[in-house]
């Protein structure tokens, strides 16, 4: 019994640290640029295609630029459309163009990642 409990609790734990990101709602405008639900500034990524339906950001590139994640049935709004990912998830695009995170933005209203190496831009 005590083995089956700590299985369980073993697989629950493993679970929690690996679940993948949570999709958000639509993002906004909010202080002249884009920003997802908790207030985090989006980018877009010169390398990506308006218009081509995917992103180009994948493996190490979505840890540091993390993609704004759709729900499955998310529908376009306006200039807010949904592309889908290589992994079959849905992110958020703006006129086309897929948007993302900066993993080196801790708080609502940073934007270090605007203009990193020249191909990283804040949507305003």
């Amino acid at each position: 019994m005590h083995t089956r409990l700590a299985s369980t609790l073993a697989l629950a734990l493993a679970a929690a640290f690996t679940l993948p990101a949570q999709a958000e709602p639509a993002p906004k405008m909010a202080g002249g640029m884009l920003v997802n639900a908790s207030g985090m500034t989006l980018y877009t990524f010169d390398k990506d295609q308006a218009g081509s339906g995917k992103s180009v950001c994948n493996g190490p590139c979505a840890t540091l630029w993390p993609p704004a994640l759709a729900d499955a049935d998310a529908k376009p709004v306006g200039d807010l459309g949904v592309v889908t990912r290589d992994d079959g998830a849905k992110q958020w695009a703006y006129k086309g163009k897929p948007v993302y995170t900066y993993a080196s933005d801790k708080k609502a209203g940073d934007m270090t990642g605007d203009n990193f190496k020249d191909i990283w831009h804040i949507v305003k």
